[in-house]
């Protein structure tokens, strides 16, 4: 575990949370960082990606126009802005980072524990 995700919490439908990424304890240099959820019983996906220097972003279909993914590289930090959010949004949010341009799990080398965002009334 080299990355570490936090700021999760419950938040009611229609509400908005930030959660972070400290990357400080990477000893390599990557190209980008994505945020993942996963449900419970569902499979890992993939909602958002940065690329460290250019700040080129990609978006899952389901949250385009409500998430916005940032990073504050001085502070090797990455957030995920989380708008409007959704009761189906619940899940377990990581953190990764990888050496390629792509949002599949597959191809991202490291992980941090996850944050739970549970969105409730």
């Amino acid at each position: 575990v080299q990355l570490q995700a936090s700021g999760g919490g419950l938040v009611q439908p229609g509400g908005s949370l930030r959660i972070s990424c400290d990357t400080s304890a990477l000893t390599l240099d990557y190209f980008a960082a994505g945020w993942f959820r996963q449900a419970p019983g569902k499979e890992r996906e993939g909602v958002a990606y940065i690329t460290k220097r250019a700040g080129d972003t990609w978006y899952a279909e389901s949250v385009k126009g409500r998430f916005t993914i940032s990073t504050d590289n001085p502070k090797k930090m990455v957030y995920l802005e989380m708008n409007n959010l959704k009761p189906e949004e619940t899940a377990v949010y990581y953190c990764a980072a990888t050496h390629l341009h792509s949002i599949d799990p597959e191809d991202y080398h490291y992980w941090g524990r996850g944050t739970q965002v549970t969105v409730s009334s």
